[in-house]
């Protein structure tokens, strides 16, 4: 099956208005609460396509047990880690047009025996793993070095590794050497130091990055795909163009789609085919919602595959 991780989680709080505008007044349409956080979404993503998965989380507080009452019936087993402090919440506000603003809380502290006890958490699931997802920010208090020891521990169990993360948890965990890293271009620009414009930005900054240690990089762009980084050289996945209502979550879409592609067929090219169509096809649907596996297929036939040279 494949593991996902979300060492810190989140109520996510989806304000729908009739439009985002600076110094203007917006009218509310819905709220919507849900389970939040990259492993998460991610296992909901997997689980729609039928594939096997798992979601390892931490859980504190009130808000944890609204967290945990949300995944009642996700369909898929989860295993919580309790914690002392209290699960955070976060804000999304996002329009008709796509415009999204999000406010995200830091999250609650953890112990050293807390991140010891995740840690074991997911020790316990690798002989049953084929992936290990390993999404999203780190709480306070666990190490940067966090997401590269579960690396290793997973390389010994002959489990493959998806790292999505962001600064030093990110650049401490590619050092690592995961089986693929999928940052987004804003993790990617703040772990490279530079700003990526160009299509020869993007082909460079995955090359730089597969060169600091993993065995793969896929590169997300938002609307215009992804780019792989492979040990057969570059590749290029170009979605069509959709109407984008909501491109929150179409990240996360990527990575599962490709965590699910590659244990049915470990083939990388495939592989970010369905993940930018899973991203695309989740940008066209409102608010925090994932593409279906059908959705997803529709997109699929329009994904150009592109050697670049």
């Amino acid at each position: 099956m494949i593991v996902t991780l979300t060492i810190n989680p989140a109520i996510d709080r989806i304000v729908n208005v009739d439009r985002l505008a600076f110094e203007d007044r917006a009218y509310i349409n819905c709220i919507r609460e849900s389970a939040g956080g990259r492993g998460i979404n991610s296992s909901r993503v997997i689980h729609s396509f039928d594939g096997p998965t798992l979601a390892v989380l931490t859980s504190g507080g009130d808000s944890g047990k609204r967290l945990e009452g949300h995944l009642a019936d996700c369909g898929f087993p989860i295993s919580v880690v309790p914690i002392h402090n209290e699960s955070r919440t976060n804000l999304t506000i996002t329009d008709k047009h796509g415009l999204t603003v999000n406010l995200n809380e830091a999250g609650p502290a953890l112990s050293k025996e807390e991140g010891a006890a995740v840690e074991r958490a997911v020790r316990a699931t690798l002989d049953k793993a084929s992936w290990l997802m390993l999404c999203g920010s780190l709480a306070p208090g666990v190490p940067a070095s966090f997401y590269g020891k579960l690396i290793s521990i997973a390389r010994q169990k002959g489990v493959k590794t998806l790292l999505r993360a962001n600064g030093d948890a990110l650049r401490e965990g590619i050092e690592a050497r995961p089986t693929v890293a999928a940052p987004s271009q804003q993790e990617a620009e703040r772990l490279l130091g530079r700003t990526l414009l160009t299509r020869t930005h993007y082909l460079e900054a995955a090359e730089r990055i597969r060169a600091m240690g993993p065995e793969s990089v896929a590169l997300s762009l938002g609307s215009r795909g992804a780019v792989g980084a492979f040990a057969d050289g570059l590749l290029e996945a170009l979605p069509p163009r959709v109407d984008a209502v909501c491109p929150i979550g179409a990240g996360d879409a990527l990575t599962a789609a490709y965590a699910w592609s590659m244990r049915i067929k470990p083939n990388h090219a495939e592989a970010l085919r369905w993940g930018v169509a899973a991203g695309t096809a989740s940008a066209r649907l409102p608010g925090m919602n994932f593409a279906s596996l059908a959705q997803t297929e529709e997109i699929y036939r329009k994904v150009e595959l592109r050697r670049a040279e």
